[in-house]
């Protein structure tokens, strides 16, 4: 998943509004207690922040892809 994906997927699933203000205020305890944008700013993969983002937000798998996204692959060492 590329970081544009990433925010397409965001917008998408929680919408354009509180999709960015999740982005900025969220803490993501398994990444460090990181923000998402603190999280990719490290260079954590968009994947790994985008499933530890809707895990915490109770997002289903089967909403978390978008209507036209398919899961990719988790990067290598995970």
């Amino acid at each position: 998943m590329r970081e544009r994906e990433f925010w397409q997927l965001l917008e998408e699933v929680f919408g354009r509004v509180y999709g960015r203000s999740l982005s900025r205020d969220q803490r993501l305890p398994k990444l460090g207690d990181m923000t998402v944008v603190e999280a990719l700013d490290a260079g954590e993969e968009p994947r790994v922040v985008w499933n530890v983002l809707c895990d915490q937000m109770d997002i289903p798998d089967s909403k978390r892809w978008g209507k036209d996204h398919n899961a990719p692959p988790l990067p290598a060492g995970r």
